[in-house]
């Protein structure tokens, strides 16, 4: 429910009755905080067109998309401890944007010179409605150009929809270079930013992310230095969904025969140490009020927040939201919703 929580709390900080307009959009507050309560597009796109009608803000979806970045901003930090550079954050961005619902997808595509970063709608109908590429463009420009120690400013971008009379707030967000009536719309950055290092952070996030990998799997054997490596690759891969015996061997750089012998020598098996790595961090980042329950489940490496929740069940006997009400998560979770 992020994406109808941002899109009111934009219009009420710009003075909009909050509860009038979830009641004009058929909303009720009970909805918002449901951690599995999924709303249609349409309702959404109707929100944002009362509003944009309430506020007389045009550029509405560019204060959206500001508020969603900040909003994901302890997820985007995690990040930068299990990837060196853009490049293999970006690799994870078509898995995070699901957080913000069925709405679309971000694809990356290498064009000459630059980095093309796509706003793919997953209702066609809704590829020329500006709020949702305004959105979906600002929190990813935010991104980007926030978790590189070397700035990476837009250097162009490109709307699906016609131009606006005004372009200011479009300008100031993304820069000069602004095309219209486009195909999709995108954002290019320069190639070289791929191979920018990421911030290095010098505080602790907190305590969902106290253990790093490398402590738990020397809990198993601490002189073992090939669990602790075959660990840290484990959960830097386990985000973006495709972790498998096949893709660790390859980045282990030995065959699947070798890293299946090595695992059975230690008398343990990668469907053993996926399940406890999981079962492990769940609890930690359930201990965050902050991430929702359909975070951790990408975090995870899961599709979906059903899959985890099933498998969290056979692990400790209730749900993840059953396991913060009980306080054995560090508390429940705010009233902002997961989708």
């Amino acid at each position: 429910m992020s994406c109808f929580n941002s899109v009111l709390q934009a219009a009420t900080s710009q003075g909009v009755d909050r509860g009038e307009l979830m009641r004009e959009v058929g909303i009720e507050p009970h909805t918002l905080r449901a951690t599995n309560a999924r709303l249609p597009v349409a309702q959404l796109l109707k929100l944002y067109r009362l509003a944009q009608e309430k506020t007389s803000n045009s550029d509405l979806g560019l204060d959206v998309g500001r508020i969603s970045f900040f909003q994901g901003l302890n997820l985007h930090l995690y990040m930068t401890t299990i990837c060196r550079n853009l490049k293999e954050y970006l690799n994870v961005i078509p898995s995070v944007i699901k957080l913000r619902g069925d709405l679309g997808r971000v694809l990356i595509k290498a064009e000459g010179d630059f980095i093309r970063l796509e706003w793919r709608p997953l209702d066609s109908a809704t590829n020329h409605t500006r709020h949702l590429s305004d959105e979906m463009l600002c929190s990813s420009a935010l991104i980007v150009g926030s978790i590189c120690s070397r700035p990476v400013p837009v250097y162009a971008a490109e709307f699906s929809y016609a131009e606006p009379d005004h372009l200011d707030a479009l300008i100031d967000t993304f820069g000069s270079r602004l095309t219209f009536d486009c195909a999709v719309s995108c954002l290019y950055f320069r190639r070289d930013c791929l191979r920018f290092p990421l911030i290095n952070l010098d505080y602790e996030l907190g305590v969902e992310f106290e253990a790093t990998l490398r402590s738990l799997f020397q809990e198993v054997d601490t002189q073992d230095s090939f669990l602790s490596d075959l660990g840290t690759v484990m959960r830097r891969s386990l985000p973006s969904g495709g972790l498998s015996i096949d893709s660790l061997s390859t980045d282990m750089g030995v065959s699947r025969r070798t890293l299946q012998r090595r695992l059975t020598d230690r008398d343990t098996s990668f469907k053993y140490l996926l399940q406890n790595l999981r079962e492990e961090l769940s609890l930690h980042y359930l201990a965050d009020p902050r991430l929702s329950i359909t975070e951790i489940a990408f975090l995870l490496g899961y599709s979906d927040q059903a899959s985890f929740s099933n498998a969290f069940r056979a692990w400790c006997g209730c749900s993840p939201s059953e396991h913060r009400e009980q306080g054995k998560g560090g508390g429940n979770r705010p009233s902002n919703g997961d989708n």
